[in-house]
């Protein structure tokens, strides 16, 4: 008997992801009554915020309001931005978000309004409702004829079955080609689009389920379909409005989408496909799906951009529009006029205004443990203390940005753990902004343009000129 060799090769692919700062984000952190946890979904303190953000989440998926703005205020490294990416990850993939920081509008090679309305479209989904034929059922057996000259094409049959029936259908070249492209095997559930042919793998059949010893996290178990194997099935897409301008503004619009090269979009070409989704919803063809437009750091904007967007949310067609800031009372920019948040008040007069907090030192703890496990770091417990008690007197990012840095120290002394000796030395090699700041009043002389000391001789030069009108 021939020996029989299998090549055991696991390949980790759980961490293909790169690690990035919200990534351990993973919802709001809210139950259904949205009451928000103490710590859930990566989230941790920032209960009001947080329940707030549920509400605005509640509103939006029952889809009844239109042209709301919400403002997340507070100081740098209160969650902000975790809040937002949180409302991304609990309205799913089927309502569209979309997210920008604000200084990105001044460096794209278009005008601000324009810029403005891309984004806008970007975050209003239209959801297209379409009936196809599918042949759905579980494969018996795939039988696929290689023949031994290479001249004559390959040609097989697929046997499928349902509880009720069983059919030998006949595998052209092409559907050979996407059932080998699809990996699909005897025990698969599949669904065959009879119009286009393509092959979308269901899953393992329950029956199947004992076939092997060991399988991946991936495999989804799902029953054998019932009824007939030819069905008429409502197939449901969603585009954004974006896409559809994008796709109809230019004869290679649909390559414009993947070389993010959009352009100008000219105003007949949008009332054009507005006129056309409207006459989609009245025939029950298409819904419109209002999403989220998530602005960071939307104090970047100046008076023109705010204008538009106080015109942009009359709009029945205007989605949620959620902005951040971490400004106080700060100039407007472009004018001289000050306004809390350097936002014009009669904007803000629109805003829903959602306020964050400090963390205390026990949320910084615990904020903490999450991303040494998010970053695949073990950390003894008077390490974390320390590096708590680091992030207190800093700042929470700084603290987040000593973890790795401690790891690989802890590496090159060949330890598993990261110690206080390590987050030690990384403390001493990377500095913050206070020490910064402390080291450049210190040294200010010995840079060059160095500023803070002209000042000082102009405020010394005043106080003298004074003294002798004095």
């Amino acid at each position: 008997m021939a020996e029989v060799r299998v090549n055991a090769e696991i390949k980790d692919l759980t961490r293909i992801e790169r690690i990035g700062a919200h990534s351990h984000i993973r919802g709001l952190g809210l139950d259904d009554a949205l009451e928000a946890r103490a710590v859930s979904q990566g989230m941790v303190g920032q209960a009001p915020a947080r329940k707030a953000a549920g509400v605005i989440l509640q509103m939006i998926k029952e889809g009844k309001i239109a042209g709301r703005a919400v403002l997340l205020a507070g100081q740098p490294g209160t969650g902000k931005t975790a809040i937002a990416m949180g409302m991304a990850k609990a309205l799913g993939e089927a309502t569209p978000f979309a997210m920008m920081a604000a200084s990105e509008i001044f460096s794209l090679e278009m005008s601000k309004t324009e810029a403005l309305t891309q984004a806008f479209r970007k975050a209003i989904g239209v959801r297209i409702k379409e009936e196809t034929e599918i042949i759905e059922g579980e494969v018996v057996e795939i039988e696929i004829d290689r023949p031994a000259s290479g001249n004559t094409a390959k040609t097989g049959k697929l046997t499928l079955k349902t509880t009720e029936m069983e059919t030998i259908y006949d595998l052209g070249v092409k559907m050979i080609e996407s059932m080998q492209k699809e990996k699909v095997q005897a025990g698969d559930v599949v669904a065959i689009d009879k119009a286009s042919g393509r092959i979308t793998k269901l899953g393992r059949s329950f029956a199947r389920s004992r076939d092997y010893d060991a399988m991946g996290p991936s495999t989804k178990f799902v029953q054998c379909p019932e009824g007939e194997l030819q069905k008429r099935k409502e197939v449901v897409h969603v585009v954004t409005l974006h896409e559809i301008d994008v796709i109809n503004s230019r004869t290679q619009g649909f390559l414009a989408l993947f070389a993010g090269d959009t352009g100008e979009i000219r105003q007949e070409v949008r009332e054009q496909i507005d006129s056309k989704v409207a006459e989609w919803r009245e025939e029950g063809k298409a819904d419109i799906v209002p999403g989220v437009l998530f602005i960071d750091e939307v104090h970047m904007l100046d008076m023109e951009c705010f204008s538009f967007l106080n015109r942009a949310l009359e709009n029945d067609m205007s989605p949620i529009l959620v902005v951040a800031t971490n400004r106080g009372i700060t100039k407007i920019r472009g004018t001289n006029y000050r306004s809390p948040h350097g936002i014009p008040i009669d904007l803000l007069d629109r805003l829903l205004i959602i306020s964050t907090q400090p963390y205390s030192e026990k949320e910084l703890r615990l904020i903490l443990d999450i991303r040494c496990e998010e970053e695949d770091v073990e950390m003894t417990d008077d390490g974390k203390e320390l590096l708590t008690k680091i992030g207190k007197e800093t700042s929470l990012r700084y603290a987040i940005h000593l973890i790795t840095a401690a790891f690989l120290i802890a590496q090159k002394r060949k330890s598993a753990e990261v110690e206080i000796d390590d987050i030690g030395k990384a403390y001493t090699l990377f500095i913050d902004v206070r020490r910064s700041i402390q080291f450049m009043t210190e040294y200010q002389d010995q840079y060059m343009f160095n500023e803070v000391q002209e000042d000082a001789d102009m405020n010394g030069v005043d106080d003298n000129s004074k003294a002798s009108v004095i």
